[in-house]
């Protein structure tokens, strides 16, 4: 039988004693296609966190763009388009092996998020290529989402983090810049000062 440390919740039954039943719109407010009103949600969303898995693990990324994200082609399909990034395709090597995908939707100034769960299939249709461009550079490929659910997720999460709230004056000083982590995780082989300056201007040519 194997061991567990002290205080670790190790079954479904203490798990579940732990908390209450779970209530009636918790239950209800799931549903296995994009309802109209969540259709509304959607398309005002501009960012969404990407979950995969794959050999190597999880991997969750960021997804932005202006809104709507997604493209909905039907009640049961969404199509995200792949666009520039850093060229590691951790979400993309996983759906290769593992299809199953999950993606939580923002709006900001709105405390609720949206979950959706599905399956996802990598194309390079060149009549969606084309259809998706957007500042007439079209997408690396599309991630076409095949859904399987989809629920929102109370305020709860946003209320306590005070995530819209207006950023504190000095929030950029406490977290260390891009180039500073690369400068420090290469020992310096990287010139982080050099590489927080040239950030901006590459970022604004590569965007798209």
């Amino acid at each position: 039988m194997p061991t567990h440390a002290p205080h670790t919740v190790a079954d479904l039954q203490t798990l579940t004693a732990l908390f209450g039943p779970v209530g009636e719109a918790s239950l209800r407010k799931e549903v296995t296609y994009l309802h109209p009103v969540y259709q509304q949600w959607i398309q005002a969303s501009p960012f969404a966190v990407l979950a995969t898995s794959g050999p190597h693990g999880l991997d969750a990324s960021p997804r932005g763009d202006p809104a709507s994200l997604v493209t909905i082609h039907d009640e049961y399909t969404l199509l995200l388009p792949e666009r520039r990034g850093n060229n590691r395709i951790d979400s993309l090597r996983n759906i290769l092996h593992d299809p199953r995908v999950a993606l939580l939707f923002l709006v900001p100034g709105v405390g609720e998020t949206l979950r959706v769960h599905g399956r996802a299939r990598i194309t390079v249709d060149p009549a969606l290529l084309q259809r998706l461009a957007h500042e007439q550079a079209e997408p690396k490929c599309i991630i076409e989402i095949k859904v399987e659910s989809v629920f929102f997720q109370c305020a709860r999460a946003i209320q306590r983090s005070s995530l819209w709230a207006p950023p504190a004056a000095d929030a950029r000083s406490t977290v260390p810049t891009a180039g500073a982590i690369l400068s420090a995780l290469t020992d310096a082989a990287i010139d982080g000062a050099a590489y927080d300056r040239e950030l901006p201007a590459r970022q604004r040519a590569t965007l798209y």
